[in-house]
């Protein structure tokens, strides 16, 4: 008998059918994979296990039992807790104040800081992630907010866990520590639900996978009887092909950006480097390397970075970020939900934000305009989504990514600066976004990428720039990649 159990399960949010009468069955003590494109309805599954959602149809059962879980707090009383993809805490509180919420530590009647940052510690300690509990979330970077939110999973005794996109901001040594906190509580039974779009990790730590499409049940199989292209064929519904991007035969034009002597305290030191119109140029480095720290600096969001910016051979004022997007720099950040977009807004505001004077005239907005543009750029992303109106909120988070792309992409840049392009992303949008980032670029574009992911870096940059620690180690040439040569730079 399966440990637990989604029988025919349909959810349907605003114009949306998120899931369509999805079974599925899950082990005890095994590690199950929910693999499918972006809006396929793995996360909403997920969501629904640990009550966030509930279900228009369907029931869930634990050990052949009908469970409820109406809210988090019963699927927590029922030994199931979830990891989100985004943050899940509050950002105001302290790490160990945020571990601990809703069970804090009293004595006499007060607060008993003294156990509650123990506690805390203990948390942390268990999944080998070394964090001051007295910090406010706020001032974690990504990585270490989703450590925080495993320690939060792992610590409240679950039988069940399910983890969302939980590699997606965490670095090379955080996720090794991830996947043996993961081997261990598979020893003890628990029973864990795995999404993610990295193959690598699947292949590795997966017992089982199934893969939902378009809100449906597509298959059910023991890692051992799958492969990655049939499991990529079963995702999309169609052959994924990663050809050689074109900008790579093409000769690179004027040098847009210059970045001379660029520093920041505590951050980076005398970051040099350059970008030429119609090529990529990678930015790579460990977690904590100072990558998107440059990226924000050269974009005006660094208020005491100091050195030289040159666009066009034009020296470019620093810290003020309307200087930067007048000199036609555009930036996608790491975080979308947080700096990306916003998300209370409908699709159509937030891909016009960037650009809003260039559908204005005499101060009003040319709605037909706006729209006939927006749409054919989200058509050309694909875009999932009921319509133009949508709340951006309400989208998956690669359909969020991608309307953080469109965003720069209505506006007309010499520099398109892109933090974690992919990240959260799955395959089939992957090589969406690959493509389109080569096909801007060949019309021009120059476009500086950061990314954690080798593969992606090497499969599009022209040159890669790697940093460590703050400071430049090295710059390769598209001749010269190799996964090693990277990595030594890096490491």
């Amino acid at each position: 008998m399966a440990f637990l159990t989604a029988e025919h399960i349909s959810k349907t949010f605003p114009g949306v059918r998120a899931l369509d009468d999805v079974s599925v069955e899950f082990e005890k003590g095994s590690i199950h994979a929910l693999m499918g494109e972006n809006g396929a309805g793995k996360s909403t599954l997920g969501k629904i296990i640990a009550g966030v959602y509930s279900p228009d149809r369907g029931v869930l059962k634990i050990e052949g039992q009908e469970i409820k879980p109406t809210d988090p707090r019963i699927a927590q009383q029922l030994g199931i807790a979830l990891v989100h993809q985004e943050l899940a805490f509050c950002p105001n509180m302290t790490v160990a104040e945020n571990l601990l919420l809703g069970g804090f530590p009293t004595n006499g009647g007060f607060m008993d800081w003294t156990k509650l940052k123990d506690k805390a510690r203990a948390l942390l300690s268990e999944i080998g992630a070394d964090i001051d509990v007295d910090v406010p979330l706020a001032e974690l970077t990504t990585g270490q907010e989703q450590m925080v939110q495993i320690a939060g999973a792992v610590g409240v005794n679950a039988r069940i866990i399910i983890f969302d996109e939980p590699t997606s901001s965490l670095s090379t040594n955080e996720s090794e520590h991830l996947f043996q906190l993961m081997a261990r509580l598979k020893e003890r039974g628990v029973s864990m639900l795995y999404v993610s779009h990295r193959m690598d990790e699947i292949f590795r730590i997966c017992d089982t996978i199934t893969v939902l499409r378009d809100g449906k049940h597509v298959a059910t199989e023991p890692i051992a009887k799958t492969s990655r292209d049939r499991l990529i064929r079963q995702m999309v519904g169609r052959e994924v092909l990663l050809t050689r991007p074109k900008h790579l035969d093409l000769e690179p034009g004027e040098e847009i950006l210059r970045v001379e002597n660029l520093s920041s305290t505590g951050k980076f030191e005398n970051v040099s480097f350059n970008v030429r119109r119609g090529e990529i140029v990678g930015m790579g480095g460990l977690v904590g390397a100072g990558r998107t720290e440059v990226a924000t600096a050269i974009f005006g969001l660094d208020n005491r970075a100091t050195g030289n910016v040159f666009i066009k051979g034009k020296k470019m004022g620093l810290g003020n970020v309307s200087t930067a997007m007048r000199r036609r720099i555009g930036f996608l950040p790491e975080d979308r939900k947080r700096s990306g977009l916003v998300l209370g807004m409908n699709i159509s505001d937030n891909v016009s934000l960037a650009h809003i004077d260039h559908f204005s005239k005499f101060g009003f907005v040319d709605r037909n305009r706006e729209v006939t543009e927006v749409e054919k750029l989200t058509k050309r992303l694909r875009v999932k989504a009921p319509s133009l109106e949508s709340i951006t909120a309400g989208l998956s988070g690669g359909n969020q990514q991608k309307v953080a792309l469109a965003k720069w992409m209505v506006r007309a840049c010499d520099l398109l600066i892109v933090d974690e392009p992919t990240r959260g992303v799955d395959v089939g949008a992957k090589a969406e976004i690959y493509q389109l980032l080569d096909e801007v670029a060949c019309q021009g574009l120059a476009i500086l990428m950061i990314s954690s992911e080798l593969p992606e870096l090497l499969n599009l940059a022209r040159r890669i720039v790697v940093l460590r620690e703050g400071f430049v180690t090295g710059e390769l040439s598209h001749e010269k990649f190799t996964q090693e040569a990277v990595l030594h730079l890096m490491a």
